[in-house]
């Protein structure tokens, strides 16, 4: 007698694909489990860290440019630049002599670059939008003069000289006639010179004049020893 097979349907439904891999996953090897590892990636900086990064920089640029102009440095003063053009900052710094320089610079900016320094002095004139003029030569009014005349063409009242500092001394807008009258070199060598052959006092006169100009005079004196000692 044959046996007969029957295949009866599950009285079960199938299970969905969800729970069988559920159940695949269930029974898989221990042994060879797959480590399923997060991928990280660099953050990128935002943009606010990117300008400040920026601005800290040109900051440290221009300190570091204001500390090599004050070597050599005999004379600074502060411009109030409010209201002047891009283009009338190139046409005076044309006019001005090869031993100057302007820089526009933050108030707070040049006060961390004098910090510690004989040039502390401009602290009085550390107020508004200043233009700075460093003076690498003894001719203090030869290296004014340029932008008193620039001043009176253009009818730039408002924008005057804020302060200066000249052998560790502060020299206020009201006191700088001192500073654009100062004798220049060839006019002090000439005093001097006029001392010799004059009275003992004229000469005691000239002696007690600021260390600078005796200085100066003194240099030019002894340069024309050597011209003339060169000559014979």
């Amino acid at each position: 007698m044959e046996a007969t097979l029957f295949n009866f349907p599950s009285s079960k439904p199938p299970l969905p694909s969800s729970a069988a891999l559920s159940l695949k996953s269930h029974f898989s090897n221990p042994f060879f489990t797959t480590t399923h590892r997060r991928k990280f990636s660099p953050k990128t900086p935002s943009l606010p860290n990117i300008q400040a990064a920026i601005s800290r920089t040109k900051k440290e640029e221009t300190v570091e440019k204001v500390k090599q102009e004050l070597e050599g440095c005999h004379l600074i003063a502060g411009i109030g630049y409010k209201g002047l053009t891009v283009q009338q900052f190139q046409e005076l710094r044309t006019q001005l002599p090869e031993t100057s320089k302007l820089l526009v610079a933050k108030n707070t900016l040049v006060l961390k670059a004098i910090e510690g320094t004989k040039w502390e002095a401009l602290k009085p004139c550390m107020k508004g939008m200043n233009a700075w003029l460093f003076v690498h030569s003894e001719e203090i009014p030869a290296a004014l003069k340029p932008y008193r005349t620039f001043q009176k063409e253009k009818k730039l009242e408002d924008n005057d000289f804020t302060g200066a500092v000249f052998e560790g001394k502060f020299y206020g807008p009201e006191e700088f006639k001192a500073l654009e009258n100062l004798p220049t070199r060839a006019e002090v060598y000439a005093q001097f010179l006029g001392a010799l052959k004059g009275p003992a006092s004229a000469v005691v006169g000239t002696i007690q004049a600021p260390a600078r100009d005796l200085i100066m005079v003194l240099q030019a004196y002894c340069k024309k020893l050597e011209e003339e000692g060169a000559g014979q």
